[in-house]
């Protein structure tokens, strides 16, 4: 099934507690289904155009996380942690009015665990996929030490040098040693990155998700209590990064077959951010998950 002419969305906003919460809504006043709701973390509401489009039989909403994009954080120097994502995440289910399914992506599929833990009547169906939980992987200690350091170098360089920081990590395959986590980061330009620093340090992920969402450990006993279906996802063709490899430690936490998508970590993206993956087939995959 390929994409349909996008619907266009209606764009709201929704004051929170330290934020301005800016969410999309692309209607569909005949489905009898819940409304699909897609997240990412540092990824907006940017980031799912393609996908959208591939359900317009059914409503569908995204979001800009606060800190990223449209949506503002009230003070950007506190701590923008797992569950006060997962607390936005809810007060736009109620808004919207729930329960939804809900397709979680990256560090969204982190924020959706901690919703459904917290609230677990506002998800039917949660699909996570690849969630960077350094904190279950076996090589727990040095993931979250390079997780770490990636955040320090952030704070110490900049952007530029922080996201080529990050590309070093997320590419890596295996297993993290001690002397991985200590590697120096890469020159910003092998990535294409700037080199200068100006001086900004409110980069969602690099200052606060590469922190707090890989380091945060979910309730699984409230999760397998919960009423919700939780499907984990991963990418085909990611197998050994630590996104992927955090799915399967959920998944064997929550004693669930991890399901393979089409493609690698953003196998959903159609051009969105300069990205594209495999969108016909994870969308279709999706779809087939979601209905099961």
């Amino acid at each position: 099934m390929t994409a349909t002419t996008a619907i266009a969305p209606e764009t709201r906003t929704l004051e929170v507690p330290g934020a301005t919460l800016t969410y999309d809504i692309r209607r569909n006043e005949a489905t009898v289904q819940p409304p699909l709701f897609l997240i990412g973390s540092p990824m907006a509401a940017g980031g799912f155009p393609t996908l959208a489009g591939h359900f317009t039989d059914r409503e569908v909403i995204t979001y800009d996380p606060r800190g990223s994009e449209r949506s503002t954080a009230h003070d950007p120097s506190k701590p923008i942690t797992t569950e006060v994502q997962a607390e936005d995440v809810h007060r736009i289910i109620e808004e919207v009015g729930g329960p939804v399914d809900l397709f979680a992506s990256s560090g969204g599929a982190v924020v959706a665990l901690a919703l459904i833990a917290k609230y677990p009547g506002d998800v039917r169906t949660a699909v996570a996929h690849e969630p960077p939980l350094a904190s279950l992987v076996p090589d727990r200690e040095h993931a979250l030490a390079a997780n770490r350091a990636m955040h320090e170098t952030y704070q110490r360089s900049g952007w530029g040098a922080g996201m080529a920081h990050f590309m070093q990590v997320v590419m890596h395959r295996g297993p993290f040693t001690a002397e991985d986590a200590a590697a120096p980061p890469p020159d910003p330009a092998t990535f294409g990155m700037p080199a200068g620093d100006d001086g900004n340090r409110s980069d969602l992920m690099l200052g606060h998700n590469v922190v707090w969402l890989t380091s945060f450990e979910p309730d699984f006993d409230r999760l397998r209590a919960a009423p919700t279906r939780i499907v984990i996802g991963v990418g085909e063709k990611s197998n050994g990064e630590l996104a992927h490899r955090g799915g399967e430690a959920v998944a064997q936490r929550l004693g669930l077959e991890p399901v393979a998508f089409p493609g690698d970590h953003g196998g959903f993206l159609g051009g969105e951010y300069g990205q594209s993956g495999e969108p016909n087939a994870f969308a279709a995959k999706l779809r087939e998950v979601l209905a099961a």
